[in-house]
């Protein structure tokens, strides 16, 4: 049995711990620029009978390092440089496009939980290689996890230990007890367990003491669908198919993935020919690639662009005001006009595309009336000069000026005066994560993901984060998370974090605005692609025609 030591303040320690992890990977995410009702999805993706071709993607940022967790370009780069080449434990089902990707089984065929809710059994897959022909088995999950978490071991790095923090934090103990089975024992009862080891990835022991911790970076092997041909370091990265794949060798013989941060550069590549899929078309772009005969495809995930108003400030501090403001702005037109339908109107805090979403819980719908008249409620009849500091650029931030401007036009429709501070994302970020909103405003505009980093929940919504969440504070909505984390009961997780989630709507320490449906730009030529309803996407189905 390999033991860590033990946590010494408890739950306070995990949050800060995490909450510097989470700070490091938006941080590294800041620099990949933006991710992007029904869903829609390349046209003929149920097509069956072509295989073959090249599919070349140009990312909206840099691309990642590929040694396993390292990765620096947010999920971005996970979804299509890490989770190509490697396997977690358990991996995210993103076959279908009409409900948020469940966690199924991957180099873990089963697993079960003892009664303490911390003791995890899992039983590994039989007949697994790694893209260098080696046997993949319990040995290899714990080499793994001792170069994440055991400093003492010869493979362990501080950016190692760091990124797996935010994933692999709460494992205590783990050992092999055969060749088919591990055990890991976590610090606390742990229901979204199963969902945080799909981003433990399992590199080739062989090829790590091979290369060493350095080299390997030059020459990554796992159990993924592709493998490592070779990269122009955060440029380009070429993969070949894994002809010897567990699930089945994937249609395309090659998978090219192109950094091209700019959005007229995407385009540009995508229309010539020298790509043929891209993220995140700029929105006023899709006419035009759609006259072209290109195939946008959209669906609903996890994010939230949003702004937090402070409620240590007044008027902010009265729900009435924070409610009318909600129902000030029309998110609609936001949402179709000005993001011409990369995005979905937010009337509630729970994203559409997550599990805790209540079809019955939207509440917000634009109604400058009733805000006139929650805000005469509160006493301000005549309205209030308020400021919102504003990132130019970022990570799942769309386009944040242009929205925060069309958020200005429609609460001074009803008295409320915004003067705009814009900044840099990284600087806000930094900020944030010490308790500060940069440059001393009322309110900041940002996006996030509430589920997919599941235990970082109580950083955005906990009353003792240490973020800045414009300090809300609602002890109901404490022991509702807390209970849903703490539960292996997945319709007890979703009622709980659904009510949690709706006391969270009600209060409005957020302005809901709109939820991002992560837009792809795909080529005629592309076939069997689906648009999952999550950040991360399944390529082994899809084939290029000539």
């Amino acid at each position: 049995m390999t033991n860590r030591p033990p946590h010494q303040d408890g739950p306070r320690r995990r949050i800060r711990s995490r909450a510097r992890a989470l700070l490091t990977a938006l941080l590294l995410t800041a620099v990949a620029g933006c991710s992007a009702g029904a869903a829609t999805t390349s046209a003929d993706s149920s097509a069956t009978g072509g295989s073959g071709g090249t599919l070349v993607i140009g990312s909206t940022g840099t691309l990642p390092n590929p040694d396993t967790l390292i990765g620096g370009a947010g999920y971005e780069g996970t979804a299509l440089v890490s989770f190509q080449i490697y396997d977690g434990l358990t991996r995210y089902d993103l076959s279908r496009a009409d409900a948020p990707a469940p966690i199924t089984s991957a180099l873990a065929t089963s697993w079960s939980v003892a009664p303490d809710g911390r003791t995890w059994t899992f039983t590994l897959r039989k007949g697994v290689t790694f893209q260098d022909g080696t046997a993949f088995d319990a040995s290899s999950v714990v080499f793994n996890l001792d170069r994440y978490l055991k400093k003492g071991s010869p493979y362990y790095t501080a950016a190692l230990g760091a990124a797996a923090t935010e994933y692999a934090g709460d494992i205590t103990q783990y050992r092999a007890t055969d060749a088919d089975h591990v055990v890991l024992v976590t610090s606390v009862r742990n229901g979204h367990f199963p969902e945080d080891l799909s981003h433990i990835l399992i590199a080739s022991p062989t090829a790590v003491r091979k290369y060493g911790t350095t080299g390997f970076a030059q020459h990554p092997v796992g159990t993924g669908p592709f493998a490592f041909v070779s990269q122009t370091p955060g440029q380009e990265i070429d993969l070949v198919a894994n002809k010897h794949y567990w699930r089945g060798a994937p249609r395309l013989d090659r998978l090219v993935i192109k950094s091209l941060p700019d959005p007229a550069a995407r385009t540009a590549a995508l229309l010539s020919g020298d790509v043929n899929m891209i993220d995140y078309p700029n929105p006023d772009d899709i006419p035009t690639l759609q006259r072209d005969g290109v195939q946008i495809d959209t669906n609903s995930y996890d994010q939230i662009w949003y702004w937090i108003l402070d409620e240590s400030k007044a008027p902010w501090n009265n729900p009435l005001v924070r409610q009318a403001a909600n129902y000030a702005i029309n998110r609609e037109a936001i949402a179709q006009d000005l993001l011409h339908g990369t995005a979905s109107p937010a009337y509630q805090a729970a994203p559409k595309g997550t599990f805790a979403y209540d079809p019955n819980g939207n509440v917000y719908s634009y109604d400058p009336a009733k805000a006139k008249a929650l805000l005469a409620q509160a006493g301000l009849a005549h309205g209030f000069t308020t400021t919102v500091t504003v990132p130019t650029a970022g990570s799942g931030n769309l386009l944040p000026v242009p929205i925060s401007e069309a958020i200005q036009h429609d609460l001074a429709a009803v008295g409320i005066t915004v003067q705009i501070r814009t900044i840099d994302w990284s600087t806000l970020l930094s900020a944030e994560a010490k308790g500060q909103v940069a440059l001393g405003s009322d309110a900041l505009a940002q996006s996030t993901t509430l589920f997919q980093s599941e235990s970082l929940l109580p950083l955005f919504l906990g009353s003792n984060s240490p973020f800045w969440t414009g300090h809300y504070s609602d002890p109901a909505v404490d022991r509702l998370i807390a209970a849903a984390s703490a539960s292996t009961d997945q319709a007890t997780r979703q009622q709980d974090y659904t009510q949690a989630l709706a006391r969270v709507t009600a209060d409005a320490p957020w302005l809901f605005v709109v939820n991002d449906r992560n837009p792809r730009a795909l080529s005629p030529k592309v076939h069997g692609f689906v648009q999952p309803q999550s950040w991360f996407v399944d390529l082994t189905k899809v084939w290029v025609s000539k």
